[in-house]
C-alpha cells in the first residue's frame, strides 16, 4: 500500500485526531493501525480539488465539506486551510443505515484535510477497523472495499502534482 500508516502522535498531528475521535468516535484497540494519512505538495486548494474529483471518480459523492479552523481556533490551533469532507454512495449508506443502524455514527465516510506550510495533509479513519467491532461477513466485505477505494483516492491525491 502506498498510504503511510502511522501510529505516533505529533503536536501538529493532535488536533486531527481529537477531532477525527470526536467525530466517528471509534474505539481504539491497542495496537491497531488507525489512520491513514497522506502528505500532497500540492497547495490546499489544488488538494482539495484533487480530493473531490478522486472521490467522484471512485463512484462516491460528496456530501458536504465543512470547516474545521473556526473550532480549532477557540483551543489555540490557527489555521485557516481545515476541512472534512464527507462523502459516500447515498444508496449503499441508506441501505447500510436501515440494517445496521449501530453503523449510523461512522457514515458518511470523511477526510480530514489541511495545510501544513507548502503541502496538504489528509487524513481519515481506515475503515477497515470497524470491522473489529461489527463483524458481520458482509459488512467486513463493505469495509474492505472502503478501505480500498479510500487508499486509491489518498494516493491519487498524494501523486498528484
Amino acid at each position: 500500500m502506498k498510504a503511510l500508516y502511522l501510529n505516533v502522535l505529533s503536536r501538529f498531528h493532535l488536533p486531527v485526531l481529537l477531532m477525527l475521535a470526536f467525530m466517528a468516535a471509534v474505539p481504539v484497540p491497542a495496537g491497531a493501525e488507525q489512520l491513514l494519512i497522506v502528505r500532497s505538495s500540492q497547495a490546499f486548494e489544488e488538494a482539495m480539488s484533487t480530493l473531490q474529483g478522486a472521490i467522484s471518480g471512485a463512484g462516491y459523492k460528496v456530501a458536504r465539506v465543512q470547516r474545521v479552523d473556526i473550532g480549532l481556533e477557540g483551543h489555540g490551533y490557527h489555521s485557516d486551510k481545515y476541512r472534512v469532507v464527507f462523502y459516500g454512495k447515498a444508496e449503499e449508506i441508506a441501505q447500510l443505515s436501515e440494517k445496521y443502524p449501530e453503523l449510523i455514527p461512522y457514515l458518511p465516510l470523511n477526510v480530514a484535510i489541511f495545510a501544513e506550510g507548502d503541502n496538504t495533509i489528509l487524513t481519515t479513519n481506515r475503515p477497515g477497523v470497524l470491522g473489529e467491532f461489527f463483524p458481520a461477513p458482509e459488512l467486513k466485505v463493505i469495509f474492505a472495499r472502503w478501505e480500498k477505494d479510500l487508499i486509491r483516492i489518498l494516493d491519487e491525491v498524494r501523486e498528484t502534482r
